[in-house]
């Protein structure tokens, strides 16, 4: 009987990544080197406080 490889869902992902970004970079993609703790999210709406708990009397 021959054996069969398992295809587990981490392997499928990883070669699914891999074939999107062989055709990204054969597309003439590039991919650019984000330094560390550099983030694309815009923070426009300012803090958010939130109170948990019962409202405090005033």
């Amino acid at each position: 009987m021959a054996v069969k490889s398992k295809k587990t869902a981490a392997n499928e992902t990883h070669d699914s990544i891999a074939e999107q970004t062989a055709a990204f970079l054969e597309a003439g993609g590039e991919i650019q080197k984000i330094d560390k703790g550099v983030s694309g999210r815009e923070n426009n709406a300012g803090p958010r406080h939130i109170v948990l708990g019962k409202p405090s009397p005033r």
